[in-house]
């Protein structure tokens, strides 16, 4: 019990790897909306879709979303994967939404803070990332 009110770390590398692979998991079921051609419709039926580059915005929003999930659930290149979600959140919160972030964007924007923690923190130690890049 005296653990758990001490201000140190609590299963900090087994928490954050299963907030990373929540997180990646969710990326993945977003992304996987670029295999159904209904839902992308929808997309392109918004206003800020409707010009010529509409249909390669939505794609690649999806297609980045989807790669970024993969790579947040392995663990691999997570500063990558990071940018990757925090430019494309970015864009879903501040131009396709209105930038509210305290209440009608707050979940992409989330997003956005969950990368940043994951793009200063790195993949941990259950990750690809470190058997890869370990030194020896």
């Amino acid at each position: 019990m005296k653990n758990f009110f001490s201000p140190y770390p609590l299963w900090q590398t087994t928490g954050l790897t299963l907030v990373r692979c929540a997180v990646g998991a969710f990326l993945i079921y977003h992304g996987c909306e670029i295999f159904n051609e209904a839902i992308i419709n929808k997309y392109l039926q918004w206003d800020q879709f409707k010009n010529s580059s509409g249909k390669l915005l939505v794609y690649s929003g999806k297609t980045g979303e989807l790669i970024a999930g993969i790579l947040f659930v392995l663990g691999l290149f997570m500063r990558v994967a990071c940018l990757l979600i925090i430019g494309v959140m970015c864009y879903i919160t501040f131009f396709l939404g209105k930038g509210i972030i305290w209440y009608d964007d707050q979940h992409p924007f989330l997003f956005v803070l969950l990368a940043i923690v994951f793009f200063f923190t790195g993949p941990g130690n259950f990750s690809l990332d470190k058997m890869i890049f370990k030194k020896s």
